[in-house]
């Protein structure tokens, strides 16, 4: 029987496990929604839970608790100030898991990690694009065509580089 298994190994060692959880967060603070493994989203899940809960405090000490993990003022700013007032009165549940299916070349199960209260502004781009389109239609602007520059092809002469050492070499 195993006994004290507390964590998410994932085949790392410490320092990787943890470098690779922190950018996972990074990116889900940036984006709001980031596409991963299974075993990935469901070993920082938990801890990124904790971190919105640290953020929701919203004091220079929670500030800074959540500094250590971002490293970056501006997520930072964006975790206390934009993201955490959307949970409050929340207890917990703020991320979910969406099952994508599996990646092509191992075959590993792949989800989509997101907040479950999305911003305003990704609402909008979801928005149905007809009923945009149908609306810059009713304003009757004009969006002048903008012809795509010509991309001329360059031919490059490969040089393949002289062997040495016993192999193949001059000798």
């Amino acid at each position: 029987m195993k006994k004290n298994i507390a964590t998410y190994r994932l085949n790392r060692d410490t320092s990787a496990r943890k470098a690779l959880f922190n950018n996972l967060m990074i990116s889900l603070v940036e984006k709001e929604e980031i596409e991963t493994t299974k075993a990935k989203a469901q070993a920082v899940r938990g801890i990124f839970e904790k971190l919105i809960t640290t953020a929701r405090i919203g004091t220079i000490s929670a500030r800074r608790q959540v500094q250590t993990v971002l490293q970056n003022n501006l997520l930072v700013k964006k975790l206390v100030d934009e993201i955490a007032p959307r949970y409050i009165g929340v207890k917990g549940g703020y991320t979910k898991l969406k099952m994508v299916g599996a990646r092509r070349g191992d075959g590993a199960f792949m989800v989509s990690l997101g907040l479950t209260k999305k911003s305003v502004k990704q609402e909008i781009k979801k928005d149905d694009k007809k009923s945009v389109v149908s609306k810059v239609k009713e304003l009757k602007v004009s969006v002048p065509k903008i012809a795509a520059p010509k991309v001329e092809k360059v031919n490059v002469a490969k040089v393949a580089a002289r062997r040495t050492g016993s192999r193949g070499g001059d000798r």
